[in-house]
């Protein structure tokens, strides 16, 4: 990732000098030599091995490095007078940006094939509670891109569960939770994956943590408080203890206008430029069944608010009252969902598969109703059996796209899209948005649990 960084630095920097500076005088390779240096040492922190391949970490720290540059730059041409550096900070660095996001996203996407094949990961023993191993093996598998590959494990009793002695979830156990240190220098681990377990107290850790000192393994402690994680987490040391704090989410200030802003001027740039698509869609569903074009259904929103919400029509006109006489539910909790649901017209197979049915709940976000990403919006009868848990969803606007909808959206169980949809609210942020709009082409493009 470094040298992809230098190289993208290099060419830009090579191609910014020829542009700007000519092949004059020495004072256009002394600008472009501080330009490099500032580049540099900005990026350092972005080359972190643990942030890289995973999650809007990554890129929200390249976000920020290249904007400290180009703040830096700035600074220094006014100090300076040099007026020649602007082309550098408003041609150069922009340039540069979208290329280190370009080779970077790239990169990723080779990175999570490997991974996805069993390389370029972190060999990793698991330890804790056999329930808790079970579920810990079966994430790390479904989420390989991740880089976490659970090659063993130590729980009580050295017994497997699932009728396997000796495995837990066709990985082997190794040990109990004594023999942890000991297996991991036998095994030579990257990683000791301990998870919550009421054996391990904070003497039993620490201890544990002087053992795999001197070894190639970090240990790496799954918290009490799951799915919580970025900004909202810091650790700081009170009364010689370290400990975790946790920060409210944030649902005011700055941030949020700054979405609510970019989600009603992004809607109305969208209704804009698909307006031809829209008439067209709006034509075809006419010739395909007559009735009406949209389809009006009552959601929940925002702080429990409810409101109509609009979709293009991919049923037949009396499809509500059908709905009793249907057996065929294979929708996750109390959603109702058929594959092939006998009450859609013609064309609704199509519109459904690429999403565009959804396309009219650009006009509620335009009405400030939904964002662009969040939640997904509820019916008022799902909410009637909520655990209170879930009501958290209501704590930001729905969306039109979101978590659920980037990794299988019908295909998902209850359980894991409600998962899904708490762990957006509990750590939503700019460059996350930007990301799952980024996910939400491929996923439509690709039909992904559509139907």
């Amino acid at each position: 990732m470094a040298c992809s960084d230098v190289l993208a630095i290099a060419v830009c920097v090579c191609v910014g000098a020829a542009l700007l500076e000519g092949a004059s005088s020495g004072r256009g390779l002394v600008r472009a030599g501080v330009v490099t240096a500032v580049l540099l040492l900005s990026l350092v922190p972005t080359w972190n091995y643990r942030i890289l391949g995973q999650g809007a970490e990554e890129f929200r720290r390249l976000g920020r490095a290249l904007l400290t540059a180009d703040v830096l730059l700035a600074f220094g041409a006014v100090a300076t007078g040099v007026e020649q550096l602007r082309g550098w900070i408003f041609g150069v660095l922009p340039a540069l940006t979208l290329l280190c996001v370009a080779q970077r996203y790239a990169l990723r996407k080779v990175l999570h094939r490997l991974r996805a094949a069993g390389r370029c990961s972190l060999p990793v023993l698991a330890v804790g509670h056999a329930e808790a191993l079970e579920d810990l093996i079966s994430r790390t598998r479904s989420e390989s891109h991740l880089g976490w590959r659970i090659r063993a494990v130590c729980t009580e009793g050295r017994q497997g569960t699932g009728g396997s002695r000796g495995r837990i979830g066709s990985v082997p156990v190794v040990g109990g939770f004594e023999e942890v240190a000991e297996q991991v220098r036998r095994g030579s681990y990257r990683a000791v994956m301990i998870s919550a377990d009421r054996y391990w107290t904070r003497r039993r850790l620490q201890w544990l943590s002087w053992q795999l000192e001197g070894t190639s393994a970090e240990m790496v402690v799954a918290p009490v408080l799951m799915d919580v994680a970025g900004p909202r987490v810091h650790v700081s040391e009170v009364l010689g203890m370290p400990l975790l704090r946790l920060s409210e989410p944030v649902f005011t200030g700055p941030r949020l206008l700054v979405k609510s802003l970019m989600d009603r001027l992004g809607a109305l740039l969208l209704l804009l430029s698909l307006s031809p698509l829209l008439l067209l869609v709006a034509g075809a569903i006419k010739l395909d069944s007559g009735g009406p074009v949209l389809y009006r259904q009552r959601r929940v929103g925002h702080n429990g608010e409810p409101f109509v919400m609009l979709k293009f029509r991919t049923m037949v006109t009396e499809a509500e009252s059908l709905r009793d006489h249907l057996t065929a539910d294979e929708g996750a909790g109390p959603l109702f969902k058929a594959r092939r649901d006998p009450r859609t017209t013609r064309i609704g197979p199509l519109l459904r598969g690429y999403s565009m049915d959804e396309l009219p709940q650009l006009v509620n976000v335009v009405r400030g109703e939904m964002s662009l990403v969040g939640p997904r919006p509820p019916l008022p009868d799902e909410t009637a059996s909520y655990e209170p848990e879930v009501h958290r969803r209501f704590m930001v606007r729905p969306g039109m796209t979101g978590l659920w909808q980037v990794s299988g959206r019908s295909d998902l169980s209850w359980g894991e899209s409600v998962r899904l949809d708490l762990r957006y609210v509990e750590n939503w942020s700019l460059t996350l948005d930007m990301m799952i709009l980024w996910k939400t082409v491929r996923a439509v493009l690709g039909r992904e649990g559509a139907y």
